[in-house]
């Protein structure tokens, strides 16, 4: 059953993509989560969405979550006041492996609102510092407009042993940074695949062209992991609305082993 929480405040991070802020009522502790995992999130009247928790795993005191604004349930909580109740249930599913990447480089590759689930990754490196190598972020957007996070990104490549780069698919008058599509990055970051995790997240073609791109360079297929983003409508396995082969992405995901996945990624719609 979903629990009640207090919308904080909602804050636009670019023409049709919100971050919501909520804190549990009654004095209750939100739930922990682990960084990749996803909450059903209800808009009471609306309808229940899945939503990739997009916060700092530390915070004790909210979640975050980072939604388009594209239907009835999402439009209904990025309008809402705040004080609103929402409801939430949750976190589900499996999440990245931050744990097992400690003492090595970790290596982020984000499409479009895709970097919001990686967010929580980024966040849980950038706090335990000493146990991470080197840590490189890699984000494409189709748009300057459509960049997501854009302070947190400059913030964040001026730390030391991080690099933060971004692209574009087409830049404007304004635009002074790298265009192109994600890929193309990797010719200018600092990368040391044998000794490196990869976490990917965005649209299924990207991640595909991604994890080849890396294979390429020498990374194993056992050291590369995505979060598949499809629908969930349970979250627990049970209405088979998120089946994607023999795998179930609510409970078996949404973050796979690209070793696990790579046969299903090359079959065209399934």
């Amino acid at each position: 059953m979903p629990v009640a929480y207090a919308l904080h405040h909602v804050s636009q991070e670019t023409d049709d993509t919100f971050t919501l802020v909520l804190e549990p009522k009654d004095g209750r502790s939100p739930e922990s989560f682990q960084p990749g995992q996803f909450s059903m999130v209800w808009a009471f009247g609306a309808g229940e969405v899945p939503i990739s928790i997009s916060g700092d795993p530390s915070d004790a005191a909210h979640l975050t979550y980072t939604i388009r604004s594209v239907g009835p349930a999402t439009r209904a909580l990025v309008s809402a006041e705040a004080g609103t109740s929402v409801g939430v249930r949750g976190p589900f599913g499996r999440g990245w492996p931050v744990d097992a990447a400690r003492e090595r480089d970790v290596v982020i590759v984000a499409g479009g609102i895709g970097l919001a689930p990686l967010r929580p990754v980024i966040y849980r490196v950038l706090a335990n510092r000493n146990e991470y190598g080197r840590l490189t972020i890699l984000y494409g957007a189709r748009r300057p407009a459509d960049v997501l996070f854009r302070e947190e990104l400059v913030s964040w490549s001026l730390l030391p042993e991080t690099q933060a780069l971004v692209t574009v698919d087409s830049g404007d008058l304004g635009w002074t940074g790298h265009v192109g599509v994600v890929t193309t990055l990797f010719r200018h970051a600092k990368l040391f695949p044998h000794d490196s995790v990869a976490m990917i997240c965005g649209p299924e073609v990207m991640m595909r062209f991604v994890a080849q791109e890396l294979q390429a360079r020498g990374m194993a297929q056992s050291n590369i992991f995505l979060s598949m983003e499809r629908n969930m409508k349970c979250a627990v396995g049970f209405c088979g609305h998120c089946q994607w082969g023999p795998h179930f992405i609510c409970k078996d995901g949404p973050v796979f082993p690209y070793s696990r996945i790579r046969p299903l990624l090359d079959r065209y719609e399934l």
